[in-house]
């Protein structure tokens, strides 16, 4: 007699729509890269799926470090379109789903918010429950998305550093996680906080908040202090952060806590 064992990834109990999304860059600098492709699939609570996969013109050269990992040239983008011919279609699609990714906090949904800042559009992620797969991954695990793919899924992942395969890859993934850890709860807020190392202010991670949920600086000559104490001991410190090279978020996270309107 022959057993035959077919693994079956348990479901994500959704309340709305979760956007498993991806994104290829220039680079892994938010205030000066650009996105190149944006890959997404939407889980609804029905279970029906909806993919979407955006080439984008960055308006900038493609240096030679981010082909060689993704493979898109300058060629590939010339007739796409700008991010801000597509920036209100992407909001759209985003609006009033949770989110989840592969390093997305760290990563994706910082240069995702500064390229919508860019244009005007701000679309409050801050409020939805976003749930780093790679963070949760780490915590069990300490690994790279094909090496989790392997482990999880036992499988090899095909076309890694492509948006979409690797999207597809994230979804498998966390599915697969609440499968192997009993502890994991299926919902989407626990698994966003689980999946939050620290509790940033800005998505560069140049303010965080403490215990306190007062808002502390987290780099350079301040960092430990409480941003509210700096800006009475070093007087140009603010309009140091507010001229240099930080991402628009940073510096809107900087111009709320001077005005009494981030963190306590």
């Amino acid at each position: 007699m022959h057993i035959i064992i077919i693994f079956t990834a348990m479901n994500l109990k959704l309340t709305k729509p979760i956007i498993f999304f991806d994104i290829e860059a220039t680079g892994v600098d938010p205030a000066k890269d650009r996105i190149v492709e944006f890959s997404y699939l939407k889980v609804y609570p029905n279970g029906m799926e909806e993919t979407k996969t955006v080439r984008i013109n960055p308006e900038m050269p493609m240096p030679a470090e981010a082909y060689a990992i993704h493979g898109i040239s300058d060629e590939d983008l010339k007739d796409c379109p700008t991010f801000k011919n597509v920036a209100k279609q992407i909001a759209a699609d985003i609006q009033g789903c949770d989110v989840a990714g592969y390093n997305s906090n760290k990563f994706d949904i910082p240069i995702l918010v500064e390229e919508f800042l860019r244009v005007d559009i701000d679309i409050h992620m801050r409020e939805q429950n976003c749930v780093d797969v790679q963070n949760i991954f780490h915590k069990k695990e300490q690994r790279t998305l094909s090496a989790a793919y392997r482990f999880y899924c036992d499988a090899e992942l095909i076309g890694a550093h492509g948006a979409e395969a690797d999207t597809r890859a994230t979804y498998e993934v966390l599915k697969a996680q609440l499968d192997r850890y009993p502890d994991l709860e299926n919902n989407v807020k626990y698994l966003a906080e689980f999946s939050t190392m620290r509790k940033f202010v800005d998505y560069a991670g140049r303010l965080v908040f403490n215990e306190k949920d007062e808002v502390v600086v987290n780099f350079g000559k301040h960092k430990g202090k409480k941003l509210k104490d700096v800006f009475v001991s070093d007087l140009g410190y603010y309009d140091w952060v507010q001229k240099g090279d930080f991402t628009l978020d940073t510096k809107r996270c900087f111009m709320l806590v001077k005005l009494g309107k981030l963190g306590k």
